[in-house]
């Protein structure tokens, strides 16, 4: 049969393999805060020390994300990908064999090191395979599994460390996943292969030029700043100061995560619709990411109300106010960047926003550690969701996708 008569390959069963890593990907950086109410008593460690091991991995993670965004404009994203797979599915399993600070540390950094390809990868896919009126459900997709890999985390975490101890849950999660990469190495180099997704996009320099860009990148770290404060110590906080036992932290740490699941697939299929009855990509995008910050940042102060049901609904709210959030935030960055530069344009957005996840941990284990108190975190956090709804109302504003005309010999050697 002649590559003319072969039948293409469908991007959405693609995209439920990328799915199925991406709940991979977030359950594996979750795991040391499911284990750490355990793993801190046994290894004696103080807040301040699992604050900085629930930072480092973001030191690694942001920090490659520049290099991971030019791996994937230039060389086979596929295979890029699956290299990172490897590498964060190895670190996993081996901070189940360790048991000192710093041989956890180093973990840590190593699986930062494999994350990193993760999002300009999923960037660079679905900006070159959908269509703009596919896209915020396809991102959605990918964003319900960052929220079902921490579900899924917590639920099993919390049965496995009450079992067979906390050891088992890292040794299992990552030994047990590096099966994926078998139907992905089947699959996906064909897929891109097929497609030409290697391309030569604008330099960083062109990138780093535009106000919107800059933008983008002030916007996620101000939300990521809430998102991973809530990923690193929402377990610590129901276990150490509202008492909860293992069991019910796995639950009530999974349920606001699978609202956020839903939430997200709801708001990215929405979003797709209001585009493709004609409305301005860039306001409807806009929009939701506004409409969420406000809704998280205004639950979060109040979230450590005396009363239980009170603050777990405000959890869930706040955890929905995520999901509306998340399914528009990479769509928009895909219209603006275009498929010649989402790659690099996400490994920036990707590197200076999450170091929110590098500041986020610290200083919450320091407040926590100074103050005997999640209040201030949780005060903190709302105000820079605040300041986030200020960068996307007035910082970034109306846009437009950008028209690429940096070709010079300095761009192209980047």
């Amino acid at each position: 049969m002649t590559d003319a008569n072969k039948k293409p390959i469908s991007h959405w069963p693609l995209l439920m393999l990328l799915a199925v890593s991406v709940l991979v990907n977030y359950m594996d950086r979750g795991n040391l805060s499911v284990a750490a109410p355990i793993l801190t008593d046994e290894l004696n460690l103080t807040p301040e020390r699992m604050g900085t091991l629930l930072s480092a991995f973001f030191w690694t993670y942001a920090s490659f994300q520049l290099v991971a965004g030019w791996l994937v404009d230039r060389y086979d994203v596929s295979r890029v990908y699956a290299a990172g797979y490897f590498l964060w599915s190895a670190a996993t399993l081996g901070i189940g064999l360790v048991g000192g600070f710093t041989s956890l540390l180093v973990l840590r950094l190593v699986l930062g090191i494999g994350e990193s390809v993760a999002y300009p990868a999923y960037s660079k896919i679905l900006s070159s395979k959908f269509k703009e009126e596919e896209r915020g459900l396809a991102n959605a997709v990918i964003d319900a599994a960052t929220k079902f890999g921490p579900a899924l985390g917590t639920y099993l975490g919390g049965w496995m460390i009450a079992a067979y101890g906390w050891r088992s849950f890292f040794v299992v999660t990552g030994g047990v996943t590096l099966i994926w990469l078998i139907p992905w190495l089947m699959v996906a180099p064909r897929e891109q292969a097929a497609d030409k997704l290697l391309t030569k996009g604008p330099g960083w320099g062109a990138i780093l030029s535009k106000k919107e860009a800059w933008a983008t990148f002030f916007g996620l770290f101000c939300f990521n700043y809430n998102w991973y404060f809530l990923l690193t110590w929402l377990p610590s906080y129901l276990v150490k100061e509202r008492h909860f036992t293992m069991t019910m932290m796995a639950f009530y740490s999974a349920l606001p995560l699978t609202a956020t699941a839903f939430a997200t697939l709801a708001a990215g299929w929405y979003s797709d619709r209001l585009i493709a009855r004609g409305a301005k990509v860039d306001t409807v995008r806009r929009r939701f990411l506004i409409t969420g910050m406000l809704i998280s940042g205004i639950c979060l102060p109040f979230v450590n109300t005396p009363n239980h049901w009170l603050s777990m609904s405000l959890v869930m709210v706040n955890f929905i106010g995520i999901g509306l959030y998340t399914s528009n935030s990479w769509a928009l960055t895909q219209y603006i960047a275009g498929p010649a530069a989402s790659g690099q344009w996400t490994g920036w957005q990707n590197a200076i926003g999450n170091m929110a996840g590098v500041v986020a941990p610290v200083i919450t284990g320091f407040i926590v550690g100074r103050l005997g108190s999640f209040q201030l975190a949780f005060v903190a956090s709302s105000a820079v969701l605040f300041a986030g709804v200020a960068v996307y109302q007035w910082m970034l504003g109306r846009v437009e996708p950008v028209e690429w005309t940096d070709r010079s010999p300095e761009a192209a050697a980047q």
